[in-house]
């Protein structure tokens, strides 16, 4: 095992310290500036489209915008949140934040750019919409090979290892917290998701829009408090992160290097800007354009890592000895959060993260089920990963942490790699979408609608074309 997780680890390096920063670096730069910015530009009228969403009449059998939205930030905000931001500050120290913040600015260009060609490449069966990148790879690219690997990547990448990842920070939060045994935790885990992913998609949803936006709320409050009563402290804590992040001042890791890929690496892995996890979930809405759900998941990243990371670090680096505690990951997190409001700050972490890890869990679970229906759409392969789901959750409570993180970055990478291509070689026709919405939205029509006919040369789709019903509900 120590063999194999050396050599995972050596891949990984390889990996992520010179072909993944450059392709997100410059992809994401890109992407901006084709896009005219669009990630800054569309801020209000991304605000718009979810408020709307949130409060539109649901037609039975439709997601909403809002839903996909919950579904993608229940995928989004789990462990990556609060135990991968400890992670990275203990090993590329407080700059790691920094790079983090980079990339989310220009990732929220990539996720425009991914979510919106979900949407554009969507396929409708019995349960409603699906699609993601191994639909517009097929669809758009014509090539079955990448997009069959990418589906057996990502089910295997989100569907079990991201959800070993999940269940083994829920259970070292609350053996820490409690002294309850890990594998009790992973049980009452398995348990709470078989309940749900049997219920199919409908029921993944209503769970995400429940538990995300009430629990993401109640931590960034917690947070904000954190602030607070220390609101002296936040003009050094901004110096030392940028100081860090340049290396004009070493406090923990191996130096820029090491700051810059930590904080790239952990910055991808929680807000999943280009690595083609969004949108799966950016596919199942219903609505009456796809640049409505390419906007709204840009703000997914906003919201994951400009907001709820950057919680997390200030709860961090607001505790004078997180360098000398020797903790990480989530113990860390917990023991920050505790020097600032005592005891409860231990078991208001360990609640947190079961509930962020539950929701990821669903969410990463949906990820899997829209590529295996995508491969095949036989019941029995479909009940055979719900099983494996199930048992990957218990596994991941008793694991090593190491040997699941190392993994979970592993495939990632590959799932980056090939979506990073796809989306590349298609981006222009999203960009042509976003023309076309922009283009209605200055001529004064409020709700802007799309057929396939009105973009040159878009080829593939099925959900557009002009004898297509597609209710608008966002």
């Amino acid at each position: 095992m120590i063999i194999f997780n050396n050599l995972v680890t050596s891949i990984n390096d390889f990996l992520w310290s010179y072909v993944l920063i450059a392709l997100l670096l410059v992809l994401g730069v890109y992407f901006t500036f084709k896009s005219n910015f669009v990630q800054f530009r569309y801020f209000k009228e991304m605000i718009r489209l979810l408020g709307a969403s949130s409060t539109s009449d649901k037609e039975k059998g439709h997601v909403s915008s809002f839903q996909a939205f919950c579904i993608s930030t229940a995928s989004r905000v789990g462990t990556g949140n609060i135990a991968g931001i400890a992670i990275a500050i203990t090993l590329g120290g407080p700059g790691s934040v920094f790079w983090m913040w980079i990339v989310a600015l220009i990732g929220a260009a990539s996720s425009f750019v991914e979510s919106t060609l979900a949407q554009i490449y969507k396929v409708k069966d019995e349960n409603g919409f699906r699609g993601g990148p191994a639909y517009y790879i097929k669809k758009g690219l014509n090539n079955n090979v990448l997009s069959i690997a990418f589906s057996v990547l990502i089910t295997i990448c989100f569907g079990f290892v991201f959800n070993a990842i999940q269940s083994n920070t829920v259970a070292e939060a609350f053996q820490s917290a409690f002294g309850i045994d890990k594998m009790i935790i992973g049980i009452i885990l398995a348990i709470l998701t078989t309940v749900v992913i049997f219920g199919g998609v409908h029921r993944v949803a209503k769970i995400s829009e429940v538990i995300v936006p009430i629990f993401a709320v109640a931590y960034i409050l917690v947070s904000l408090f954190v602030v607070a009563i220390n609101i002296e402290k936040l003009p050094e804590i901004f110096k030392l992160i940028v100081e860090n992040a340049f290396g004009l001042k070493a406090i923990a890791g191996g130096g820029i290097g090491a700051t810059v890929l930590m904080g790239v690496k952990r910055g991808l892995f929680s807000n999943e800007a280009g690595m083609g996890s969004a949108p799966n979930a950016a596919a199942a809405a219903t609505t009456s354009h796809p640049v409505k759900q390419g906007l709204v998941q840009a703000l997914g990243v906003f919201t994951d890592t400009l907001v709820i990371c950057s919680c997390t670090a200030f709860i961090i680096l607001t505790c004078s000895d997180y360098a000398t505690s020797n903790l990480s990951g989530i113990q860390l997190t917990q023991y920050a959060l505790s020097s600032q409001i005592g005891v409860l700050g231990n078991y208001f972490i360990a609640i947190c993260i079961f509930l962020f890890a539950f929701s990821s869990i669903v969410g990463n679970y949906y990820y899997g089920q829209s590529n295996i229906e995508f491969i095949s759409t036989n019941k029995s392969l479909l009940t055979g990963y719900r099983v494996l789901v199930v048992g990957m959750v218990i596994f991941g409570s008793l694991t090593a942490v190491e040997i699941v993180w190392n993994l979970g970055d592993l495939f990632m990478g590959l799932m980056a790699i090939i979506n990073l291509f796809a989306i590349a070689k298609l981006s222009k026709f999203a960009f042509l979408a976003l023309k076309d919405y922009t283009n209605q939205k200055n001529s004064g029509i409020k709700e802007p609608t799309f057929k396939a006919s009105s973009i040159k040369d878009l080829k593939g789709t099925e959900c557009w074309n002009d004898d297509f019903q597609n209710s608008d509900l966002a």
